[in-house]
């Protein structure tokens, strides 16, 4: 129950002494009570001697104006479809003790709605044209500011009325709209589009959103939106010229590039960019690029808009980037990553000071009614996690679209909440323009057939008014069919081309990556003396305060590690990597759950004073006047937090954006994510990123959620140069990789499978020269082999599995053996490959060892790509396997058995060689 319901509940019988204490508040201080309180009070009369004379009637009334403020929404007359609304059995009279013979009665507590001593009629029909009519808000649940903004909003505030300029304008975009769509549907019989016909309503209040949030100090929207009503806005909102459309449904695309890897994607999953000019200047219009995993972009457009609003210096206020998702209705209800997104609205690293939310709500998805498709009422209602407003509106009413749009982009530069508007219309053909709807809705349908247009409706309505003549609304919509069909002749003849991707703005310098670029070594060194100082940098905090105890000796090794007196281990060799690239004017961003120690304690790039809390983090100062580094532990979401994280990247390449799973298991919770963007972003839409994944995986009997990062999955999207897959075995590594993925000149994402035993394995160790004087290593040869003519057989392998190797390498004493670790999985290392063949130019013998199962880890990747390796260096061999069999699981839950199978198949490979 909210708080502002709590706070009605002293208006019971029985508390009207309660009620006079209130009163006496308020005489004293006004406003040291709520605004309901205060308007309550002003209303209602009081005796010489402060007697509260209210009558309980009057406290009847009292709650049957806050039902209409909280449920006036049920009787508005919101769809298209209906002339007619239900009552609702929250609003009775009889609910609240009132009855028929009361409606003529006066009541002082009519001043709190504005109608002082007014009958019970005339506050009825009062709160009726407020709050049930075609515009209504749902905002029971919210915080009593928050239902005082609206209460003003709907009963206070006067209705700007528009001039006949601004009709005529709201006219010319339905008729945009709708022209477009019938040019489409004639011209280009059967094709899918997803009309927006029906949901017309949406160009012009995205319109008037544009210019509306400019006069509000926005500077920037970034939109997300699925399929419906997608090219009408490429169209009309961000001015794609209607030849870029029609050579889509036309086809074949032609590009003016020659990338070999760029196989682009249907029209209505295409995004855009554009600067448009609002009454304030320029304005800069982004729309997301996304899949037909309906909101799936959500997210993605919440990291889009953080990292824009970091450019544009907006970090503190967040007013000038607007965030704007379209949903549908069946999917704003049905999918998961709805809720994910809420949840990240107001999180500290997560926050982009509200998002408007628009629900096109077709009473339909696919054939599915509304019934089948959710439980709630509205499809909405997801929004309540967050106690979120909605303002509902009826698609035929453009006028109070327009209203309920202008509220929205109001409450969230005012709020820095998340709003929701859902506009309420139809879907006038299928789910897409090639289907039947009638098999489903037939009902529906034959209504639909005889619904006049959204155009229609409002030209008649302004020829009513005298606004325009009845010949106005079918000239401009001859006139825009006109120019349609002139665009399309001149695509016929004169296609245009796609461009390639600018790299401009904080892309400049950078640059799509060939081939030879990822197989060129890249500089990651560092000077040795200001590595070491960065150092002693992350081993030391403030005076006065207070590590944990235990953390005492992690600080201490740290300053020993820099010093040369230990090895460096992984944690600090990657907080190394850090704070050499912060140096150099790079900033971090790091998120995941628990990234802050890290999920095995091994990061602890924050720490906490034991005895205030306090918070204390080295890496932030360095270079703080240039660099952020931003590490954030998120909320318990994979799915919602990659997305973020991915738009993050592909929108601020000068960051290097990071996230890391609690387990690598868990990354399966993103896998729609990263199919659908993160692999195949750049082939399908040329959008680059550089986003790392750090996976925690390896094989340590901690049963099969805790095991895999399903490497299998990553090495089967590899392909056009992609991604990287790295599976790696020494700190140096990973300094260097993270170094790497900064100091090429393309981004790429980078798929490290990362340890959790090698954090603290004592040979996982690497010397302060291996980072400032070392690169990194595609392939690593075996250190212990002295001769490598006396090596007849190469074991080669991947990640931790390479130390326990090692290990029984050295029980056995074999010199015939050496350990390759394929450091990089993708792309291949042919380069690293061949050197070990000259290495070991007398093996004949070579094994892929590694402990996934046979079914599952890079064994059914790498051995096709080995397969290709002996063909070009004409060898006539192949590669054998060791390790586990095949399995449905990844990996046993008994630390008995897993020790077991890993003993086994290791001493089988060593007595086979």
């Amino acid at each position: 129950m909210s708080t502002q319901n709590n706070a009605l509940s002293y208006l019971q019988r029985g508390n009207l002494e309660f009620i006079e204490q209130m009163y006496l508040q308020y005489k004293s201080t006004p406003q040291s009570v709520s605004e309901d309180w205060r308007l309550f009070f002003e209303g209602v009369d009081f005796s010489q001697t402060n007697q509260f004379g209210l009558s309980e009637k009057e406290l009847d009334v009292y709650h049957l104006i806050q039902a209409y403020r909280n449920y006036g929404h049920f009787e508005a007359d919101l769809d298209p479809l209906s002339n007619s609304t239900s009552p609702s059995d929250q609003l009775r009279l009889s609910r609240f003790k009132l009855k028929d013979s009361d409606l003529d009665q006066k009541f002082q507590i009519g001043r709190i709605c504005g109608l002082p001593n007014a009958t019970l009629r005339d506050i009825i029909a009062h709160l009726k044209k407020c709050y049930c009519g075609k515009i209504t808000v749902q905002c029971a649940e919210a915080l009593p500011e928050t239902r005082d903004w609206f209460i003003k909003e709907f009963e206070q505030t006067s209705i700007s009325k528009l001039t006949n300029d601004q009709k005529i304008s709201h006219l010319q975009y339905l008729t945009k709209a709708e022209a477009l769509e019938k040019f489409i549907h004639t011209r280009f019989v059967g094709a899918k589009r997803f009309s927006i016909e029906g949901g017309d309503a949406l160009i012009p209040m995205m319109e008037h959103l544009v210019e509306r949030s400019a006069q509000l100090g926005a500077e920037e929207m970034v939109i997300g939106m699925a399929h419906r009503g997608r090219v009408n806005v490429l169209a009309n909102i961000f001015g794609k010229k209607p030849e870029y459309i029609f050579a889509d449904f036309l086809g074949p695309v032609e590009t003016n590039f020659s990338f070999e890897d760029y196989d682009g994607d249907v029209k209505y999953h295409l995004g855009y960019s554009c600067d448009r000019q609002t009454s304030k200047g320029t304005y800069r219009m982004n729309l997301a690029f996304n899949p037909s995993h309906l909101e799936a972009v959500n997210p993605v457009v919440m990291g889009m808009s953080r990292a824009a609003q970091r450019k544009r210096l907006d970090t503190k206020t967040r007013k000038k980037v607007i965030p704007v998702l379209i949903h549908g209705d069946a999917a704003f209800a049905g999918q998961g990553i709805v809720a994910e997104t809420f949840q990240m609205a107001n999180v500290t690293g997560y926050t982009v000071g509200g998002t408007i939310h628009i629900a096109i709500d077709n009473q339909v998805g696919f054939t599915t009614n509304p019934d089948s498709a959710r439980s709630s009422h509205y499809c909405s209602d997801i929004s309540k996690v967050l106690a979120t407003p909605v303002i509902h509106v009826n698609g035929d009413d453009i006028e109070s679209c327009v209203r309920a749009i202008d509220m929205a982009i109001r409450y969230r530069q005012e709020t820095g909440l998340d709003i929701v508007v859902t506009l309420m219309c139809y879907r006038r053909y299928g789910h897409n323009e090639g289907d039947e709807p009638a098999y489903t809705q037939p009902l529906m349908y034959e209504l639909i057939k005889k619904h006049p247009t959204v155009r229609e409706i409002y030209a008649k309505q302004l020829t009513h008014e005298n606004v325009i003549d009845s010949a106005f609304s079918e000239k401009i919509f001859n006139e825009q069919i006109n120019l349609l069909q002139a665009a399309l002749e001149k695509t016929k003849v004169q296609p245009p081309k796609v461009e390639p991707f600018k790299f401009d703005g904080l892309w400049k310098g950078l640059k799509k990556a060939e081939a030879k670029d990822l197989e060129a070594p890249t500089d990651t060194t560092f000077k040795t003396s200001d590595l070491k100082k960065l150092g002693k940098q992350l081993a030391e905090y403030p005076e006065g305060f207070s590590p944990h105890p235990k953390l005492l000796k992690l600080l201490e090794n740290r300053k020993n590690m820099v010093d040369g007196k230990e090895q460096l281990d992984w944690g600090t060799a990657e907080l190394l990597s850090y704070a050499t690239l912060l140096s150099e004017g790079t900033s971090v961003r790091i998120t995941g759950q628990d990234v802050m120690r890290g999920t095995f304690t091994h990061r602890h790039a924050v720490l906490f004073d034991h005895k205030t809390g306090e918070a204390h983090c080295a890496l932030k100062n360095i270079n703080n006047e240039k660099t952020e580094y931003c590490i954030y532990n998120s909320v318990l979401s994979e799915y919602g937090v990659l997305g973020f994280e991915y738009g993050n990247s592909i929108w601020d390449p000068t960051f290097l954006t990071i996230w890391e799973a609690q387990f690598g298991d868990f990354a399966n919770g993103a896998q729609i994510m990263i199919d659908q963007f993160l692999v195949s972003g750049e082939s399908k839409w040329q959008q680059m990123s550089g986003l790392v994944l750090l996976l925690p995986h390896g094989y340590e009997g901690q049963g099969p959620e805790h095991s895999s990062a399903r490497l299998e999955r990553f090495l089967q999207l590899s392909a056009q140069n992609n991604i990287q897959v790295c599976n790696l075995t020494t700190p140096a590594q990973i300094y260097h990789a993270l170094r790497r993925q900064i100091k090429r000149s393309f981004r790429k994402p980078l798929i490290v499978m990362s340890p959790k035993s090698l954090l603290r394995h004592p040979k996982a160790v690497s010397s302060m020269e291996e980072l400032s004087m070392g690169t990194f290593q595609e392939v690593i040869l075996d250190a212990t082999v002295t001769d490598g003519k006396k090596v007849d057989s190469i074991v080669f392998c991947s990640g931790k599995i390479y130390y326990e190797l090692l290990e029984e390498k050295e029980k056995s004493k074999k010199q015939n053996v050496a350990l390759v670790r394929v450091e990089q999985l993708y792309p291949t290392p042919w380069l690293g490959l061949k050197k070990a063949l000259m290495s070991y130019p007398t093996a004949k013998n070579f094994i892929w060892c590694q402990e996934e199962p046979k079914n599952q880890g890079a064994w059914q990747h790498i051995y096709f790509k080995f397969e290709e390796f002996f063909q070009k260096e004409k060898l006539n061999s192949t590669l054998k396997y060791a390790g586990r069999g095949d399995k449905a699981s990844p990996a046993t839950g008994s630390v008995y058995r897993h020790k077991t199978e890993q003993t086994d198949f290791i001493q089988k490979l060593f007595q086979s060689i």
